[in-house]
Formats: C-alpha cells, sequence, structure tokens
C-alpha cells in the first residue's frame, strides 16, 4: 500500500497501475498457492519460508534506500525506456506481494475454510481469488488516489523529496520488521 502510495505521488496513477497489476499477479499467486497447499508445505519447512523472508526484506530494504537517495522522483523514473519501467514497476509489486508474510498468513488461515469439499474445486478457488483481488485492487486504487492527493498537496521538489523520504523510511521498517518477524 506504502508503495502504491508513493509511487502515484511521484509517477501519476497512470504509471502506478502497473506496480498494480504486479501486485495483483502476485496476490494471486499467492492466494492461489494457499489454496492449492503449497504454502501448507513452506510452514512445515521454515527453512524455507525464513529464506523468502530474508530475500523479501532485502528486496524492500533496497527500495527503501532507492526512494531515499533519489531526491525529486521515484527511483524507477529515471529510466528512460517506457517498457523498462513498466516490467521494473511490476517486478516490484510482484515481489512486495509474493514477500509479504501477512498475505500468506492470511490466504492460508482464511480461505481454505471456504472450500465446500462438494462442490467443484476449480470454481470455488476462482471465485475465492476473484473475491481476493477485486478487494486488493480497491485498496491500492484508493492509496494510489490518496498518493496523488498527497503530491498535489506536496507539489513542490521539496514536497517531492519529502514523499519520497518518508516512503524510504516506511519501506526500511517494514524490511526490518519482516526479517524479525
Amino acid at each position: 500500500m506504502t508503495l502504491a502510495m508513493t509511487l502515484s505521488a511521484s509517477l501519476g496513477i497512470r504509471k502506478t497501475l502497473w506496480m498494480v497489476a504486479g501486485e495483483l499477479l502476485g496476490v494471486g499467486t499467492v492466494a492461489l498457492t494457499a489454496l492449492l497447499g503449497v504454502a501448507a508445505a513452506l510452514l512445515t519447512e521454515p527453512k524455507i519460508l525464513t529464506l523468502v523472508k530474508g530475500l523479501g526484506a532485502l528486496y524492500l530494504l533496497y527500495l527503501g534506500l532507492q526512494f531515499w537517495r533519489t531526491p525529486n522522483q521515484a527511483p524507477l523514473a529515471e529510466t528512460a525506456a517506457t517498457e523498462t519501467v513498466s516490467v521494473g514497476l511490476m517486478s516490484q509489486g510482484f515481489v512486495t506481494a509474493i514477500a509479504n508474510p501477512k498475505g500468506w498468513a492470511f490466504t492460508i488461515a482464511l480461505l481454505p475454510p471456504f472450500i465446500v469439499e462438494t462442490q467443484p474445486l476449480s470454481q470455488q478457488v476462482m471465485t475465492l481469488i476473484a473475491i481476493v483481488l477485486l478487494m486488493e485492487f480497491i485498496s491500492l486504487m484508493l492509496y494510489c488516489f490518496f498518493g496523488r492527493l498527497l503530491s498535489r498537496v506536496l507539489g513542490s521538489a521539496g514536497g517531492a523529496r519529502f514523499i519520497n523520504r518518508v516512503a524510504g523510511i516506511l519501506m526500511v521498517g517494514i524490511a526490518v520488521s519482516l526479517a524479525w518477524v
């Protein structure tokens, strides 16, 4: 959510939609694996889960430092090629979703009890994932719109620096908490 808000403030909502697409792909992947039981295997093998969390924490730490070091724009805004920007934003969203242990815990705890053994599994899985993705999309868009509004309020170069510094601190904080959880 922090990433959506910060990117929309720095790049605008249209470009941030690439990150949103990556985030939704990641959330869908997490939900699907949780529903199909792969997540249960991760929980029984703490070393794998610890590795995934560690890699996610390092990536978020990297993102936080990039935001902190970029004074007037989002880190990926410097890239000239639109294609590179879209791929970079999409991968940021995907990795953020996959590395989020709360997302895994949520899907493992919440979604499987909704599966009815007497009903076709594929229809239930598609329905549950569609609901999760719709809720995630609405939440992300609210943060995007708030971020855009925030950028208008803090429209100066100093305002952009402030947004990036706050985002950097939040990303580093999330990375540290992810490493300790």
